[in-house]
């Protein structure tokens, strides 16, 4: 029965469409799905599959074009009912419903993951995810984690980071290929195999049956949506219309391989199987429309240039397909012809190129294995196909997840790696075209990653799919889309191309994704020894890396500023270090072990081969090009590092590897240019290029390319110079630099090839080049620890560093693998070996300082080598800072006082085979410079500077250290005279060249030179320029023993030696071809007027140096061998004196040295020095040398005027800021000059700081404070518990704000709204808790007219401020510190307080009657405001400012809108507002006293007259005045005739009283009388007592009352009953009692009340803790109005010396012991009868709401000080809590989540989604929570941001890593701790308003934040 309905419902009545929804459908489904399952499991089962088959037919059909949503036109034709999402969800269901076989979907679910042997993670995370990498557990460098993972393993101690995942990863954990197991979390670490049952076969069976029909309808809809792009529109959008519509069924696929293992497999099994997919998608079957989507499918195949192998008609070259002729007319090696006939059409290559381009890559495509690589494919399952289309829709997302998600199934990924590789070349394709390149790059990336990190995956697919020729051919092709001709050397004949660094390709670094995978693959051992076995793979690669050889060639512009200047250099130097640096260290990283030396041999012999081509194509002969320079040279590059790495690990012989000498030659020569031109650009030759050379100087020695850039530059120039002739290589490197012409002896010479200002610094370049040459030792025999701690000292001597700068800045080994990684043991070892942590230290105000390292003083002493600094300096001005630092250390270590020269450092000793090296040193032609340069530097000569005679002693100082064995003093000293008639020197060795002595060198000179004067013997002899051996020497001279030195010149030199090289290595038919290209370097033009002259010298080295020393010391004679007193010195050289000092230091270690390496010099210097010297004869000076020493002498003194003025300046600026600036600690400050001391003057005098003025201030001119208006609410955020509350870390915690102060006051004010009078109730409290406006002031005064002409220009200022003037911002013209106001200052003075201070004796009551007469008194004001003056105008409208600094909410809280009683409560709160934050910045209490630090700068009095003004155009109804209240009893029968429908007035008990304080004072003319203020102050004090007593009465219990009430009814009658508060407590508890207060308490009542039994210390206690707030606003009151100090006083006794102050205590009360509260009290009228009358008051009201009356009364008055929420120690704590939580406003994860640190608010940063009203959540935020000031934390950044009304700053971070050092946007993602430090700093600025003026880049925020 079953079956029958089954096949009804398959295929009987039911209408074609499974659209129509049927109302029993899911029932249906649901049966016929278990029907199928049932007729499936039986043993036949054809007829259920047939059956089966025809219903997937139906359901799944894709007959229904998909298009059908996307192209109007076709939804007709698809006829669907529902549109077409309804069919898809329809499918869906069925799907699920099969595979579930008729249960439920979500059973099936759990069923199947029952089965799931969790091994590994494999969680996908697409771009953004925060994941973790921890370096302790990884194998692979790209290893990473989940959170999860992460969390649940132990990674305690182990060097890991959080980071945000850039392209998307996956998660590794539990996979033993990427990770060690001891990392593996919890859930991964069981291998759970054993124990998982074995799948039923029932469970997936159906899944095996649906899945093919599902996923070959998904790739139907894929070969359907794909239309091949137009070629100029860019077809992403239809693209993305079809991957929506196929959402929800990649999704489908992604939930089921979430169900684990069980259902991956029949995913894999699926998806890989070839029968499968045969029989699917042949399209050979009658269904018309799957012929169609197979055509489809080959014409996709086609236009993307590949063929289909069956497809016979492809192979014809002659392919008329459109698609491939728009494919080779893009540029691509593309259609399957060869690539030369690829290159005609190919439009990119310029016409004259064209031969070249076939001439190169035909030779190119002959080394490709095969040329199927780049253009055949063919599918053989869904898998293969489903990544085509994934590559062809550009790597969409969902589907990228959908293949990844496989991953953790072994067959599955095996098959999956092969299909990538078998693609690979098609992904290049289309990335190149790719609009979105970046994205697609990621998404690559995302994939490869994931596949070749797995060093056994990687080998197989080596082994099976030829991985490695793949990838460098599909390289190569990729490069070769971009190449042009090189114009290095010879533009017109050049044959060799580079590529073009202006072309996209490289600007966007598209080639990133497949060098990334390259030098991936290689870091695996077994793949890259198969790359270095293949001979035919290198000879490709080595092509490859020549494309970049000499690529972005910069030429000198001699004439104009270049126009435009490119920024092709970024492109050019990523490019060498990512395509040819990288996998050049991934390869060496493999040839540690001397087995490796085969590998070594064949890259070098490939390497070599690839250089000699290259010279051929530029044609290289033996000179550089002039005026152009290439900074990349990857083959040279290649070259120097395999050697080193031969000769360091794998003990090859180095000669066996080196070619021959000419080779070498040439080899030298590009290097060699590169140091030149940064001399060069250094010298600002180079500076018509613009900018951008000088970053290409930088870049080239910066951190992260050194190592790949200019050390091997450097260490190949270390090989050449070993091997080649030392006299060859010196003479190169002074003609190199252009500076030949300047050493000579003469005074004058002329230079042909260098301007006259360049000389010095070329000359000092060339010599530091060869002081770096010989002294660096990185690759020549230093340890790797060793390089590393030369590195790091090299960096900290510059500056102090941070970790994680220190970390950047130190060269890597860029290998992952090489164990040197940053932050390895070795790092954090050698750091701590020299460097010492200087923690961060925190001046208020001062800028955020990090954790810093410093160097160890010892490191200073022996380990500071100027040589690595030089070398590693990307700025100048880091080597001066070495030097300073150096300085400062000898100081302050008392080694040195002076000015001390770089030290000379100990070299690592030579590794044998760069001996030759040294032979630099000892040769004739290094001598004679050096002897030149001694005594240009002794005569004076210009263009020679300190600089270079330091270089000049160091080298010969290197030359001494490194001199070969001792030689025999005997033979050398006899035929010495004989042997040097014609030469310089006697030899090569520089020991014994020192002492030799030169008598006279002829020299040319220009005929002006006064030598040629001065000698007549000049005529008879006339050398020429070269001939070094001249027959015709006069013979006069020929009887001095010595004989002359020659004319010598250094190009002859070099030309000499260089054509004695080519002779030996090389036939000499060769040599007649070669051109000499040198002649350009001589000096055509300019001989005739040289001429030759003979000079007299008669000097040796030695003889120099000693009377350097004389010159230098400034004294005749100063030298004094040391061993003729101190023998000792000879036998211990190593005297610590000489490690450090000046040039003279040098001279005496130099000459020390010299007498210890031979006898002979020791008996010379000692012969020197006895001949007492003649002072060294003055030169004669030319008028045009005096000219010139004339100008440099004023010059000189200019600038020693100008550092002078400079200096004063900045003293004077500095002490200025001492006083003016300091803003949190203003105890030096000046105080307002405000109070004078003479009583005889009458008026205060002001200082204006705009024009400088002082005077009085006046009606008509008045002065005003510079002050600064802000809405605060930070009174508002105090609490009445002392524990700060915490930031909620988890969903339990919560804060909610019932306890905070501004709560309580709001709710009290509208609870004395809802019952009494509006007007009254707005008299009895104070607003301004939340959005009060806080005055402050720098103290600086200006007219207000100048300030207003001030504002003008600031309007008119066209420089971007941080402020805004409209707004009337500006800043202090003084201090300049941020302001937006001026407070008018009331004319008058402060003296007539002396007048108004005098105690009278007028009795209280008298008093009392003035201060009502005064206040009754509209017009007493002494400015009568009828009149307008200035002032009273300036008066308004400041005060229209304060109102404008608040928000209309935190004004108005009257019920009917715009009444005046608002404005009056608004302006008495303003005052009240200021003190209580006054209060709160002295700490809460006075006990400090003093005019404290905040009131120092208090504008208070100021403030007082501009409210008072104010306050008086209200006159409030005497009838209503709490005056009358307060001081006289009113017959009782008033009060009750009022109508009863009118609210009462709040009763007196009820009021606020230091409102009323405020109200009182305020009433009052100005200025106030003091008696009368102490007046208002004893009223109000009694009333504050009796509302003390009566909350103490409501506070405590029944029998409390009674027996109160009892005991003081029996002292009632005593003399000063008045005065004891127990008579007073019981009388008001006997009052209260006649009302219904205390009846109402209920049982529940009591548990409230604090059962502690109330002693009359506790009473008493309580009593003065009530009234402490009021005695100490008041006195800070006193204190501004009056001026009067303020006492101190120990916490204790602050209630009684605040109360003597105040004048509430007589005098004689002081001694009394204990003090007494009530003693205070002072009763205007009979103290039982206004204390009755107060609660009758009280009485009436709780008749009716007893509840209400008794909560009113209650005042809990002990605030404490406010506290941001306190931080939890780490800040993932913050981080894993918050950047995942949803907000609750818009329900998403936010992308830039904040947290408010007042008071905990979770808000979106920038989100769009939270906006109202055009602002953005953590503006309207900090509107709502801190009325415009907000402090929020960025989740994501750690960083906190601080929003001050229109405008914000970054503020910095409170948390910091293990090194002392903030990490922003958690790039690090090193753990951080809290810095508690920085969060009091914040906390402090916050509570002190200062924000404004700490913090200095402000910027507006638009509401966008």
């Amino acid at each position: 029965m079953a079956a029958a309905a089954a096949a009804a419902a398959v295929g009987g009545p039911q209408p074609p469409q499974p659209e129509l929804p049927a109302p029993g459908l899911a029932l249906d489904k649901a049966a016929t799905a278990a029907h199928l399952k049932a007729a499936l499991s039986r043993p036949d089962n054809r007829a259920g599959a047939e059956e089966l088959q025809a219903l997937l037919e139906r359901v799944l059909s894709a007959e229904r074009p998909l298009t059908a949503a996307a192209d109007g036109e076709e939804a007709a034709v698809a006829g669907g009912g529902g549109g077409p999402g309804a069919a898809e969800e329809e499918a869906l269901e069925w799907c699920k419903c099969l595979l579930a076989g008729g249960g439920g979907y979500d059973e099936f679910c759990a069923a199947v993951r029952a089965y799931d042997p969790a091994a590994l993670c494999g969680l996908v995370w697409t771009a953004n995810f925060v994941a973790y990498r921890c370096r302790t557990c990884g194998i692979s460098p790209c290893m990473s984690l989940c959170a999860e993972c992460f969390h649940q393993g132990d990674h305690t101690g182990h060097d890991f980071n959080m980071f945000r995942s850039q392209a998307g990863g996956a998660c590794d954990c539990g996979d033993s290929n990427v990770m060690r197991e001891s990392g593996f979390c919890k859930r991964h670490q069981i291998k759970s195999s054993s124990n998982i049952p074995c799948v039923p076969k029932d469970l997936l069976m159906m899944s095996e049956f649906v899945l093919p029909r599902f996923i070959f309808c998904l790739i139907q809809y894929l070969r359907e949506g794909y239309n091949e792009p137009a070629a100029d529109v860019p077809s992403e959008k239809d693209l993305n219309k079809v991957l929506q519509l196929l959402e929800p069924q990649i999704s489908f696929l992604e939930d089921l391989t979430k169900m684990g293992g069980a259902m991956r497999s029949v995913l894999t099994q699926v998806l890989t199987n070839q029968q499968n997919y045969k029989d699917l998608t042949s399209g050979l079957g009658e269904n018309a429309c799957a012929k169609k989507s197979h055509e489809k499918y080959l014409i996709a195949l086609k236009s993307s240039g590949l063929t289909y192998p069956e497809d016979k008609l492809v192979y014809g070259i002659q392919e008329p397909s459109a698609g491939t002729s728009t494919l080779a007319a893009q540029g691509f090696a593309g259609a399957t012809g060869t690539l030369g006939q690829l290159d005609s059409s190919d439009e990119e290559d310029q016409d004259g190129s064209q031969g070249l381009g076939k001439r190169k890559r035909v030779k190119l495509s002959s080394s490709t294995k095969d040329q199927s690589i780049m253009d055949v494919l063919k599918h053989k399952s869904f898998l293969e196909e489903l990544l085509f289309w994934t590559i062809k829709y550009e790597f969409p997302q969902k589907m990228v997840t959908f293949l990844l998600n496989m991953l953790p199934d072994q067959e599955y990924k095996v098959a999956f790696t092969k299909t990538f590789v078998q693609h690979y070349a098609f992904i290049m394709k289309t990335l190149k075209k790719s609009h979105e390149s970046d994205t697609m790059s990621n998404r690559i990336v995302h994939i490869s990653v994931q596949l070749f990190s797995n060093e056994e995956l990687a080998r197989q697919v080596t082994e099976e799919c030829q991985l490695l020729d793949i990838m460098v051919t599909v390289l190569l092709y990729m490069m070769e889309s971009c190449l042009i001709k090189s114009e290095l050397q010879d533009e017109e004949n050049s044959l060799h191309v580079v590529v073009n660094c202006g072309e996209a390709l490289l600007k966007n670094n598209t080639y990133w994704p497949l060098v990334s995978d390259f030098i991936n693959i290689l870091s695996h051992q077994s793949v890259a020894k198969r790359f270095l076995e293949d001979h035919g793979l290198l000879v490709t690669w080595m092509n490859f890396v020549s494309f970049f050889q000499g690529m972005n060639l910069n030429k000198r512009e001699l004439n104009e500023h270049v126009e435009f200047e490119s920024q092709t250099y970024y492109a050019a130097f990523a490019a060498e270090l990512e395509a040819c640096a990288q996998p050049m260290w991934g390869l060496l990283s493999h040839c540690k072990v001397r087995e490796t030396q085969e590998y070594t041999r064949n890259v070098v012999r490939y390497c070599l081969e690839a250089l000699q081509d290259w010279f051929d194509a530029i044609n290289f002969v033996d000179e550089p090009a002039p005026n152009q320079v290439t900074f990349h040279l990857p083959l040279h590059r290649y070259y120097a590092m395999f050697l080193s790495k031969a000769v360091k690990c794998q003990e090859l012989d180095l000669d066996s590897v080196l070619p021959d000498q000419e080779m070498l030659m040439k080899l030298m020569i590009h290097p060699l240019q590169i140091q030149a031109s940064l001399a060069e650009i250094h010298s600002n030759m180079w500076v018509r290029n613009g900018l951008q050379i000088k970053g290409q100087a930088m870049t080239y020695v910066q951190s992260h390319f050194c190592n790949s850039m200019i050390d091997p530059d450097i260490y190949l120039l270390q090989v050449c110079a070993s091997r080649l002739d030392p006299d060859y290589f010196i003479s190169s490197v002074f003609e190199r630099f252009k500076v030949v012409d300047l050493l000579t002896m003469a005074s004058q010479h002329q230079n042909t090839v260098l301007d006259a200002e360049h000389e010095r610094s070329m000359l000092e370049g060339a010599l530091t080049f060869l002081v770096i040459l010989l002294s660096l030792r990185l690759h020549l025999g230093m340890s790797d620890d060793e390089i590393l701690r030369a590195e790091m000292v090299a960096q900290l001597c510059m500056n102090d560093r941070t970790h994680s700068s220190l970390l950047d800045l130190i060269p890597e080994n860029p290998n992952p693998k090489s164990g040197i990684i940053p932050g390895s043991y070795s790092f954090e070892s050698v750091l701590s070996a020299v460097a010492d942590f200087k923690a961060p230290v925190f001046e208020p105000g001062g800028s955020m300082q990090q954790g810093m390292y410093t160097p160890k003083a010892e490191v200073w002493d022996q380990e500071f080598d100027p040589v690595m600094v030089i070398l590693r300096t990307v700025y100048r001005r880091d080597v001066q800072s070495a030097m300073d630092r150096y300085t400062a250390f000898l100081k302050q270590s008392g080694k040195f006082p002076g000015n001390p020269w770089p030290p000379y450092k100990k070299r690592t000793p030579l590794h044998p085979s760069y001996k030759g090296l040294m032979r630099l040193l000892h040769c004739k032609t290094l001598h004679i410079v050096l002897f030149t340069l001694l005594y240009k530097i002794l005569m004076d000569h210009q263009n020679l500077s300190e600089h270079v005679l330091c270089m000049v002693l160091y080298l010969i100082e290197l030359g001494l250290e490194n001199s070969a064995e001792e030689e025999s003093d005997e033979e050398a000293s006899v035929c010495g005279p004989e042997r040097c008639h014609d030469s310089w020197f006697p030899g090569s060795n520089l020991v014994s060249n020192m002492r030799h002595f030169i008598n006279y060198v002829r020299v040319r000179v220009p005929e002006t030179a006064p030598e040629v004067k001065r000698d007549s013997l000049a005529s008879t002899s006339s050398d020429s320029l070269s001939s070094l051996q001249s027959s015709r020497r006069p013979k006069v001279l020929q009887r001095e023993n010595s004989g002359t030195a020659q004319v010598f010149s250094l190009v002859a030199e070099r030309r000499k030696k260089f054509q004695e090289i080519i002779n030996r290595s090389s036939s000499e038919a060769n040599q007649v071809v070669r051109p000499k290209t040198s002649s350009k370097w001589s000096a055509p033009g300019s001989a005739p007027q040289l001429t030759t002259a003979i000079l007299e010298i008669k000097e040796s080295i030695l003889s120099l140096l000693i009377k350097l020393h004389h010159k230098l010391s400034g004294k005749q004679n100063s030298y004094y061998p040391p061993w003729l007193d101190d023998i000792e010195i000879l036998i211990q050289p190593e005297i610590p004196k000489y490690n450090h000092g000046d040039g003279i230091t040098a001279v005496e270690r130099i000459l020390l040295k010299a007498a210890l390496q031979s006898r002979m010099n020791k008996r010379i210097i000692e012969e020197i020095c006895r001949k007492v010297t003649p002072p060294v004869p003055p030169k004669k000076i030319t008028a045009a040398e005096k000219k010139t020493l004339d100008k440099e002498e004023r010059r000189q003194k200019a600038r020693e005027r100008q550092q002078k003025l400079l200096a004063e300046f900045a003293s004077r600026q500095k002490s200025f800021m001492e006083t003016a600036m300091d803003v949190d600690s203003p105890e030096n400050d000046i105080p307002m000059e405000i109070t004078t001391a003479e009583p005889q003057v009458s008026e205060a005098v002001y200082d204006c700081v705009i024009c400088g003025q002082s005077g009085p201030s006046s009606e008509d001119r008045p002065t005003g404070l510079v002050v600064l208006l802000q809405a605060s609410s930070v009174l508002g955020q105090c609490r009445d518990n002392i524990e700060p509350k915490k930031l909620p870390i988890t969903e339990e915690e919560q804060i909610y704000p019932w306890d905070t102060c501004a709560a309580v006051h709001d709710v009290r004010l509208s609870l004395l709204q809802r019952y009494f009078k509006d007007s009254s109730c707005l008299l009895a409290v104070s607003i301004g808790w939340e959005g009060g406006v806080y005055v402050q002031t720098c103290g600086h005064t200006l007219h207000i007219d100048c300030h207003k002409s001030y504002m003008e220009s600031l309007r008119n200022d066209q420089v971007l401020q941080g402020f805004s003037v409209d707004k009337g911002e500006f800043t202090c013209p003084l201090c300049r510190q941020f302001a937006n106001s001026v407070l008018p200052c009331y004319p008058g003075s402060n003296v007539e307080s002396n007048l108004w201070q005098r105690p009278s004796n007028k009795s209280i009551q008298d008093l009392i009657k003035e201060v009502e007469e005064l206040q009754g008194r509209p017009g007493a004001f002494p400015v009568s405001i009828s009149s307008e003056t200035n002032l009273s105008k300036e008066m308004e409208s400041v005060m229209k400012d304060i109102k404008n600094t608040t928000q209309k909410k935190y004004r108005d809280y009257s019920k009917t809108p715009g009444s005046p009683d608002n404005d009056f409560l608004f302006m008495y709160s303003v005052a009240r507002t200021n003190l209580e934050l006054e209060l709160i910045h002295r700490g809460g209490n006075l006990c400090s006293g003093g005019a404290s630090t905040a009131g120092k700068r208090s504008c208070l009095n100021q403030l007082f007259h501009v409210l008072a003004l104010h306050m008086r155009l209200y006159s409030i109804d005497s009838e209503y005045n709490p005056w009358r209240k307060l001081t006289q009893l009113v017959e009782e029968v008033n009060s009750q005739q009022g109508n009863e429908e009118q609210q009462p007035e709040v009763p007196i008990l009820y009021h606020d009283v230091t409102s009323l304080l405020l109200i009182q004072i305020l009433m009052m003319p100005q200025p106030l009388r003091k008696d009368h203020f102490t007046c208002i102050v004893k009223v109000l004090f009694t009333l504050l007592y009796t509302q003390a007593l009566v909350a103490l009465s409501v506070k405590c219990n029944e029998e409390d009352r009674s027996a109160w009430k009892h005991t003081g009814a029996l002292k009632k009658n005593t003399c000063d009953a008045e005065k004891s508060h127990e008579v007073l407590l019981s009388f008001v508890i006997s009052e209260l009692s006649k009302g219904k207060l205390y009846h109402e308490e209920g049982t529940q009542e009591c548990a409230m009340v604090s059962p502690i039994a109330w002693s009359p210390e506790s009473m008493e206690k309580y009593l003065q803790d009530f009234c402490l707030p009021f005695l100490r606003i008041t006195s800070l009151l006193q204190h501004h109005l009056f001026g009067e100090d303020l006492p101190s006083c120990q916490e204790e006794e602050e209630f009684s010396i605040l109360s003597s102050c105040l004048g509430l205590l007589p005098t004689f009360y002081q001694t009394e012991h204990p003090f007494i509260s009530a003693s205070c009290l002072d009763w205007p009228v009979p103290a039982f009868d206004i204390i009755s009358q107060w609660c009758f008051e009280i009485n009436s009201f709780t008749e009716r709401h007893a509840e209400q009356g008794k909560a009113l009364l209650i005042q809990e008055a002990r605030w404490k000080l406010p506290h941001l929420l306190q931080l939890p120690e780490n800040y993932n704590t913050i981080f894993q809590y918050y950047h995942r939580k949803t907000c609750s406003v818009c329900t998403k994860v936010p992308k830039d989540p904040a947290v408010c640190l007042v008071c905990g608010t979770f808000v979106c940063l920038k989100g769009l989604c939270c906006k109202q009203q055009s602002y953005c959540e953590c503006v309207l935020h900090s509107q709502n929570c801190g009325a415009g000031t907000g402090i929020f934390l960025l989740i994501n950044a750690s960083v906190i941001i601080i929003i001050r009304g229109h405008r914000f700053c970054l503020w910095g971070s409170v948390y910091l890593d293990a090194h002392g050092e903030e990490d922003r946007d958690l790039r690090r993602g090193k753990p951080l701790y809290i810095c508690k430090e920085r969060y009091k700093v914040l906390e402090q600025q916050w509570i002190s308003h200062t924000f404004d003026h700490i913090n200095k880049r402000w910027g507006p925020h638009y509401n966008g934040l």
